[in-house]
């Protein structure tokens, strides 16, 4: 390329030096980017070591608010008229006599699963003073206790107050059963020992009655009386 701008006119050597340098550059301007290659990220070296547990936060539990006592006065809500009808109910079974509360018992029937026939039925049964008939009180009490529907919202206060009557009523009942088992119990062990003495009292008296069988000894006779010498 130097010894064709030699052979050149010295004018037309450098027009043409400066044509050549000119296409260069654009060529240098126009050459393709190398592509920019990322960087992998390096993986942290692998411990053994493991990573402490995060910290255990407690919380504490706040105790549900303490409802102030109802006061009952002038301005305090009627009872609802089922409760008032049940109350008055309660007051005409406790005077009834034996006979009668147990024709009012057979009346009622079968309650189903009707939370007033229950309690009704258990306002019956808990004046019995049958420790069968307490049981089954308490099992009525308690259905109307557990009772999904919305008729036994007006009942479930006093079914609960029925309940721990009933509960308490139940425990002195099954005490008292206790009680009289092991007064039936000893009273058995005394008749026995009772018993066992007569006999032995029998025994000895029919040993006593007996006749005496040892021989007895021949009365000795007395010896005659010497003469007396002069």
């Amino acid at each position: 390329m130097l010894t064709v701008f030699r052979l050149l006119p010295p004018r037309a050597s450098r027009i043409a030096l400066f044509a050549w340098l000119a296409l260069a550059l654009a060529a240098c301007g126009t050459a393709p980017a190398a592509p920019s290659v990322e960087a992998a990220p390096i993986a942290p070296p692998f411990s053994t070591t493991p990573s402490p547990p995060p910290p255990l936060t407690v919380t504490p539990v706040q105790p549900p608010p303490v409802q102030p006592p109802v006061v009952l006065d002038s301005q305090t809500r009627s009872v609802p008229d089922v409760i008032t009808a049940l109350l008055t109910y309660a007051e005409r079974v406790r005077v009834l006599n034996p006979a009668d509360l147990a024709a009012e018992i057979v009346v009622l029937g079968d309650p189903g699963n009707v939370p007033l026939r229950q309690m009704q039925l258990a306002l019956a049964l808990m004046h019995t003073h049958q420790p069968a008939d307490t049981a089954r009180a308490l099992g009525l009490v308690q259905r109307v206790v557990g009772h999904p529907g919305p008729e036994s919202v007006q009942l479930k206060p006093l079914a609960r107050l029925m309940a721990e009557r009933l509960a308490e009523m139940r425990k002195l009942e099954e005490s008292n059963e206790r009680q009289a088992q092991q007064l039936r119990e000893s009273q058995r062990r005394i008749e026995q020992l009772s018993d066992r003495l007569e006999a032995m009292r029998a025994i000895e008296r029919s040993l006593n009655s007996r006749p005496s069988t040892a021989p007895v000894p021949p009365a000795s006779t007395p010896a005659p009386a010497r003469p007396a010498t002069p």
